[in-house]
Formats: structure tokens, C-alpha cells, sequence
């Protein structure tokens, strides 16, 4: 899908001496709020656009991480702050295109156990640097007293960052964890609501998830992030109008998409612009990705945004 507009910003020599425009990659999932962004509704001043379809978006973090395949991408917050770790050249733009609770996000076997009983159990998650799963690892922590280190962590897959190291207490399995739950050898399993609702007899871990989101929402304001949008390095720093473009393009299309009074959470999660609450957020993710050893330096929300701020939000 492309939203074309000519441009001479990225113009490039071609042969015969005439010149040739090379439109930038973008892998962003379909959402209410990139819809507008997608279809050409809205575009970048001076920017072409080549809209590359990655389904499901998760697929498309490791080639952003490892070998920068799109100039723009959507990205989980989990992968950003390892590849920032690891020197990867991506920049977070200040664009929140995914995020909801996780009170719901791990399940069990009806009437088998509570938060309390994973100490000492094996629990399965796709991979240890999901975002859902970190999340998931922070909330047991805070509010159950559940330490990451106190769980054994199944996964079928690993980091999106080649480099990026996991905890002695994640292993490897080739074997499916709803399988693995129903053999017994996993005692609960991180998944998304509708992929667990689709399993006779899962059910949430939390029984009382729905009150437990509304005393997170008024104790802390926020909800958590998955997936913010990024750039690389290269175009920010050669191009910054042409990121600064198509950061509004963004912003119009998720203004356009916006309704007087959400009526999901992931319809209220979506914001933009370098505020206190996405701050606040972020700040959060990177303490629970350092207490689980997602991370092991030390960094901030708003470092994450330092070049954005440099390279957009001043010029």
C-alpha cells in the first residue's frame, strides 16, 4: 500500500543522470488509528511512503533490530530497550501504537492455583523479552510479591536482539506451551485473551483482573505500553525533516482515529508527544526489564527520546 506525494528530499542518482526517488519502508500494523496514515488519507509532506505488510507485527522486530530491513517501524518496547542497550541504530519516536493491561494476560487451569503458588513453577511465554511478558512479570512482582527469578520461563522463541542475553532461568522448548500446560509440565502460560479464550478450561490467573486494571489506573494513571514506533538512526540524522513529517503524519492520523471517550483500553492507550504519562510508563518498563534482567544497563524514558527531541521536537 502506498501514499505517494513526489519529493525531492531523497532524491537519488540514477543512471542516464536522471533522478530517481526512493519511497521509505514502513512496517506498521493495521490499526483504527494508522488507518488514516495507511490508505494516504493522510501523508508526510514530501515523503513517499511503501507500506510492507508484516503479519503478525511481531515478525517484523527482528529484522528491524538486526538488520534495519524498514526505515520506520513499529517495535515492542521490550526489543527498543535491548537494542538500545546493544548500540542498534533505532530511534523511539514518542508514537504509542499498541498497549493494554496484562492483568488478564496470563492464564491457568480453572480452580488450580493462585499468583502466590508460581513460586518454584515452570511458566510458559513465548519468548522472555516479550512485552506482554515483561509486563506480566512486573505486575506478579509489585503486586503479588512474585519475583521473576522465582519462575522457571518456558519459551519457543528468543530475543529479537541477536546479542541480548537471558537469565539461567529461561530454557528452550520446540514443543507447543498449550500442549506442554495440558501435559502438566507448565503450570500456567502468558498469551493474549482471545488466543487463551480459545482453550477449554484456561482462565485467567487473576480472577478479579477486571478490578485489579481500575486500582492500577487510579493508583498510577497510566497503561502500559507494548509497541511505539521507531526510526532508524541514518534517516533521522540525514533527513529530520522527513522523519519530523512523517512523525505529524502519524499524529494526524491517530487525531482523526481519536473518539470524544475511548471505549476500550486500547483505544485509550494510543497517544503521542513526550508527555509525563508516557514518561512515567517507560520509566516503569525499564525498572521491571532491569529487575528481570531483560536489560542490564541503566537508562530512561526520556533518553530514549533524546534524539527524537534533538533531531524533531527542536528544529
Amino acid at each position: 500500500m502506498n501514499s505517494s506525494f513526489s519529493t525531492d528530499a531523497d532524491v537519488r542518482g540514477s543512471r542516464g543522470g536522471s533522478a530517481r526517488v526512493d519511497p521509505l519502508k514502513v512496517a506498521v500494523r493495521d490499526y483504527a488509528h494508522t488507518r488514516a496514515l495507511k490508505d494516504g488519507t493522510v501523508a508526510p509532506e514530501g515523503c513517499e511512503l511503501d507500506f510492507v505488510e508484516v503479519e503478525p507485527i511481531h515478525r517484523a522486530f527482528a529484522p528491524m533490530v538486526r538488520e534495519l530491513r524498514y526505515d520506520v517501524s513499529e517495535l515492542a518496547v521490550a526489543t527498543l530497550l535491548q537494542a538500545v542497550e546493544a548500540g542498534r541504530p533505532v530511534v523511539a519516536l514518542p508514537v504509542v501504537l499498541h498497549g493494554n493491561y496484562h492483568h488478564r494476560s496470563i492464564s491457568a487451569w480453572e480452580g488450580t492455583l493462585a499468583p502466590a503458588d508460581l513460586r518454584g513453577r515452570r511458566v510458559g511465554v513465548r519468548a522472555y523479552s516479550q512485552t506482554t511478558g515483561l509486563w506480566v512479570r512486573g505486575m506478579l512482582s509489585d503486586t503479588y510479591g512474585v519475583a521473576s527469578q522465582d519462575i522457571s520461563w518456558v519459551t519457543t522463541e528468543g530475543p529479537h536482539v541477536a546479542s541480548a542475553e537471558e537469565p539461567a532461568n529461561v530454557e528452550r522448548t520446540d514443543a507447543k506451551l498449550v500442549d506442554l500446560l495440558r501435559a502438566g509440565d507448565l503450570a500456567a502460560v502468558v498469551m493474549g485473551a482471545r488466543s487463551a479464550d480459545h482453550v477449554d478450561g484456561l482462565v485467567p490467573l487473576i480472577p478479579d483482573w477486571k478490578a485489579r486494571q481500575e486500582q492500577h489506573f487510579q493508583q498510577h494513571g497510566w497503561i502500559p505500553v507494548n509497541h511505539l514506533a521507531v526510526v532508524r538512526r541514518d534517516l533521522l540524522e540525514e533527513r529530520p525533516d522527513a522523519v519530523r513529517a512523517i512523525y505529524r503524519a502519524m499524529t494526524r492520523s491517530i487525531d482523526l482515529a481519536r473518539s470524544p471517550a475511548p471505549s476500550t483500553v486500547r483505544e485509550a492507550v494510543v497517544q503521542y508527544g513526550v508527555t509525563d504519562t508516557l514518561l512515567a510508563t517507560l520509566d516503569t518498563a525499564i525498572r521491571y526489564a532491569r529487575e528481570q534482567e531483560v536489560i542490564r544497563s541503566a537508562m530512561t524514558a526520556e533518553s530514549l527520546f533524546a534524539d527524537f527531541t534533538k533531531y524533531v521536537a527542536q528544529s
